[in-house]
């Protein structure tokens, strides 16, 4: 309290309340189907103090049953409401709190439960995830109806039931937990009823600071927390909706709503008295402050008429509305009456509307009352002048209610929908996809589908290109999907998009290498490039790969590979020795192997494919020995019998040059002893040895495959064909099983 104001001659103090504070000013307004009852408070040491209060009736009939039908009229209306209480406390309002009803009201009932992974205090912030768990699964159930013909929008929920690891509670925050549990009770409208409200709102100048269903808010006025424990029912008899809410065991056991109230009653009189219905709803409230009516008719005459002549017209309307009243707060209570019924709203004021509702219910009187002043005594009306009337039970429940959502829940639009997120102070756009379901392979760039192939007995992942990134709007501006949320904004969000699936040739792999492999051939040595064979077949460097390819870099040739790169005819009659032992065409040929073949047209061979060596002499050194062999028929398809081989050989020729150095001056050099299958073998003939040098005194004969690949192991592990070999090394070779 800081001045004092004029206010059209009245003088009352200015409230000029920082609204930054939780406990700062709030402006409820309680939107009904005849009234706009506009509310400014503020919450002092405990106490809602009332600064300002203003009530508007609608020029025309834009709303109807609760629902706006004239967004711009309804606006109209909050519009002048909003200027006079700005007007009488000074300060400009932008934020204001609503309630909702309607005739298509929802509620869902479940149950969630939040397990910790180790025992923990709970916090406030653990119950409002764990509210939200509830909200969220309460909707599932709800979209899951195959009957359900809206789309829903969760206006409210109130906790039924706590469990602390099982165990009922009435309360679970500070508290240690290893699971929290909670029966929610959620109340749904229709989305366009709850889009009407924010669209009059936004005209009018506001944004939704929070929104919760009036029997709620109704509820924090007329039924204190601690009566809670008994069985009561609230009615708030509107003018379009009867809003009803049930409580037992100290909480709200259930919602409801009828489509009958106080607009039925003035629809009476307009018809008896053939008058508008300004003048009818006016007649209406007479009837029950005064014992006398005046009013003018169509034609400008005048009337004067007993309250108790209203009373009985209204009768017949007055049972049909109690009935349905009646028989709603025992469906919603198990099919039983209830202890006592609270009465609120303008409706409920019509004379013996509380008594027929006893008869109806099979309680006494005394237990139906209405709710107005006496449930206010803990509301502090700093405004003079102020009556306190059932009218002002809801909008005063509408501020109360802010002060226990409030910075705990945000609204906003995502893709057409308004959804109510959990305020944590660091929400961004990422959380409110999620929640809306949004499928997170949509937000982020996807990238084109990979293709998996084998190289050289290894699996290789070829991924496709990047998308593009899901593209946000937020209040008609482009950001990202970590830009932080604001109350009330309006999000849409474009899915991601699809790269370009991978492709990748032959060429393009890192183990594709255009080295040569050199052969000796009828004493001349060749240069033959490498190749590599994809699912068998040899193929091209522009050969496209698919998902599954099998690709191997092949080191070595067939005696028929190679005759036919080097286009060479074979004498049919002719022999075929590789490293001077009996071969076929299906021999395998690795590196610096020397080749015997009888032909028809070698004389002819293009010599593009000679190095620039000169033609080795049978006398060489390089020769290989007369036993130097090793079988033709290794599997192709083996990595064991070939990504060996093709380390080893891969720098073979450098080997093999250095044994013709070191071997060149000294043809007996330095024997070694090793164990061949579990038999001991003597080789001498060489400085150094490789494995190939077994050949020399192993008896293995090349014929014996019958389409089996061998097995090389040195000291038990696997080896290629040139693998040193040292004195005592344990050899084993042998078929594999096919």
């Amino acid at each position: 309290m800081i001045e004092v104001i004029e206010n059209g001659g009245q003088k009352m103090e200015d409230k000029r309340y920082n609204t930054e504070k939780r406990d700062g000013i709030v402006f409820g307004l309680d939107i009904g189907t005849r009234n706009v009852v506009g509310t400014v408070g503020c919450m002092i040491d405990g106490e809602f103090h009332v600064v300002a209060e203003v009530m508007k009736q609608h020029k025309t009939r834009a709303m109807l049953d609760g629902q706006i039908h004239n967004i711009s009229r309804v606006a109209e209306v909050i519009s002048e409401v909003k200027e006079e209480l700005e007007a009488k406390i000074g300060h400009t309002l932008t934020e204001v709190c609503i309630a909702a009803a309607g005739r298509v009201l929802v509620t869902e009932t479940t149950k969630v439960a939040y397990e910790y992974p180790e025992e923990t205090v709970v916090t406030d912030e653990d119950l409002h995830t764990l509210n939200l768990m509830g909200v969220d699964q309460a909707k599932k159930q709800l979209d899951s109806r195959e009957d359900a013909k809206y789309r829903f929008y969760c206006v409210g929920y109130s906790v039924v039931k706590y469990y602390l690891n099982g165990e009922l509670f009435g309360s679970l925050e500070g508290h240690k937990a290893t699971k929290i549990e909670e029966e929610i009770i959620a109340t749904f409208l229709p989305e366009d009823v709850v889009d009407g409200l924010y669209s009059a709102v936004e005209r009018a100048g506001l944004e939704v600071a929070n929104l919760t269903l009036e029997p709620i808010a109704a509820m924090n006025v007329a039924i204190p927390e601690n009566f809670r424990m008994l069985n009561i029912a609230l009615v708030d008899v509107g003018a379009g909706t009867s809003d009803l809410c049930i409580t037992k065991d100290g909480s709200i056991a259930a919602y409801g709503m009828i489509p009958y109230a106080g607009d039925e009653l003035t629809e009476v009189i307009v018809q008896a008295y053939l008058v508008d219905f300004a003048t009818a709803e006016q007649i209406k409230i007479d009837s029950t402050e005064n014992d006398e009516v005046i009013f003018k008719d169509i034609m400008g005459i005048e009337h004067t008429i007993k309250s108790e002549e209203v009373w009985k017209l209204l009768e017949e309307t007055k049972e049909k509305i109690t009935n349905a009243v009646s028989d709603r707060i025992k469906e919603l209570n198990g099919d039983k009456p209830v202890a006592a019924a609270f009465v609120v709203g303008g409706g409920g004021k019509v004379h013996g509307f509380t008594t027929a509702l006893s008869e109806k219910l099979g309680i006494m009187s005394e237990r139906v009352a209405l709710r107005g002043e006496e449930s206010m005594h803990d509301i502090i009306f700093d405004e003079k002048g102020i009556k306190k009337d059932p009218l002002l039970v809801t909008p005063i429940g509408i501020c109360l209610n802010y002060y226990e959502q409030r910075n705990s829940f945000i609204m906003i639009h995502f893709n057409g929908e308004m959804m109510k997120l959990y305020d944590n102070g660091k929400l961004t756009v990422i959380d409110a996809a999620l929640q809306a379901g949004y499928k997170t392979e949509e937000l982020f760039p996807r990238r084109g589908k990979e293709i998996t192939v084998s190289v050289n007995g290894i699996n290789r992942m070829i991924r496709g290109e990047e998308g593009e990134s899901a593209k946000v709007i937020m209040d008609g501006e482009n950001v990202g999907m970590n830009t932080p949320l604001k109350k009330n904004c309006d999000i849409t969000i474009s899915p991601s998009t699809v790269g370009v699936g991978a492709t990748c040739q032959v060429k393009d792999l890192e183990e594709y290498t255009i080295d040569n492999l050199y052969f000796i051939v009828n004493q001349r040595r060749i240069a033959c490039p490498k190749f590599v064979e994809v699912n068998g077949v040899l193929e091209s460097p522009d050969y496209e790969l698919h998902d599954g390819d099998r690709v191997e870099n092949r080191n070595y040739y067939t005696v028929g590979q190679l005759a036919k790169f080097m286009d060479i005819q074979l004498d049919p009659n002719g022999e075929i020795n590789v490293n001077n032992r009996a071969s076929s065409l299906d021999t395998l040929v690795y590196e610096n192997f020397s080749v015997d073949l009888d032909t028809i047209n070698y004389a002819s061979m293009d010599d593009s494919y000679l190095t620039d060596e000169n033609d080795i002499d049978d006398d060489r050194d390089d020769k290989p020995d007369n036993n130097e062999s090793y079988d033709g028929d290794i599997d192709d398809n083996d990595p064991e019998d070939t990504s060996d081989a093709a380390t080893e050989n891969q720098n073979s020729e450098t080997a093999i040059v250095e044994n013709k150095a070191e071997n060149k001056d000294d043809n007996k050099g330095i024997p070694i002893r090793v164990y061949i299958n579990g038999s001991q073998y003597t080789i001498t003939g060489k400085i150094k040895y490789v494995f190939v040098d077994i050949f020399n005194v192993f008896p293995f004969d090349i014929n014996e495959s019958n389409g089996r690949g061998v097995y090389t192991t040195i000291n038990g592990e696997n080896c290629g064909y040139v693998q040193p070999i040292q004195d005592g090394d344990k050899i084993e070779i042998g078929w594999k099983d096919k």
